[in-house]
């Protein structure tokens, strides 16, 4: 049975935190609240917790987990950034955006995707969500909180603790968030001369990176 954690959205309790960073040192499984939707997070490193995050989740391994970076200069330890690539995170980011880029040998194998080894990094920007980055020390592996079979994501702490409680180890509740996903973007075309590429319109607005939907 899920922990349930509630902290204040601004000024959120380090106490609080602590303790949900402690879970996820031991393999747990957190939900989130991000500036997009609830996200559900683990360590990095733990293969065994990954899985259950796929399988919480619903999505196989050809599916893009996104690390959550607290910002831009160590989402650069995990993904290969060339000067165009960098411009446009510094436009993005910390934001409701998404960033697909070539992983480097800091990205586990078996979480970066399967056939292009590639990986989503974000910076989000909420408070919460930052100091428990901040308190973790490193970046989490993170997917957005759709329920297997559904297209929507979760945006409500007390939906999640009524439909997920049992599989997670923690809910970390900084009240509702937005109920739009983020903006995905693909910038690898970038690396060889080519454009960005348009995944997903989600909550980050297109225009302030001075892109456009397809």
């Amino acid at each position: 049975m899920a922990q349930y954690f509630e902290v204040h959205p601004d000024n959120p309790q380090a106490r609080l935190l602590k303790q949900a960073v402690a879970l996820l040192a031991r393999g747990g499984i957190l939900a989130v609240p991000t500036d997009s939707s609830y996200a559900l997070v683990c360590h990095l490193d733990d293969k065994a917790a990954a899985d259950t995050l796929r399988r919480i989740r619903g999505v196989d391994d050809k599916h893009h987990l996104t690390l959550l970076c607290r910002d831009l200069a160590e989402l650069a330890n995990y993904a290969r950034v060339d000067n165009r690539q960098f411009r446009l995170l510094k436009l993005g980011t910390p934001g409701p955006y998404t960033f697909i880029l070539e992983a480097t040998k800091e990205v586990p194998r078996r979480v970066s995707h399967p056939q292009r080894k590639t990986i989503g990094l974000r910076v989000p920007a909420h408070k919460a969500l930052q100091e428990l980055l901040a308190l973790h020390g490193s970046a989490l592996l993170a997917t957005t909180l759709i329920p297997p079979g559904e297209t929507e994501p979760l945006h409500s702490a007390e939906e999640i603790r009524e439909r997920l409680e049992h599989p997670l180890a923690a809910i970390v509740d900084a009240g509702a968030c937005p109920s739009d996903p983020t903006t995905v973007i693909d910038l690898t075309p970038m690396g060889t001369g080519g454009d960005a590429v348009v995944v997903r319109q989600g909550r980050g607005n297109l225009a302030a990176l001075g892109l456009q939907a397809a």
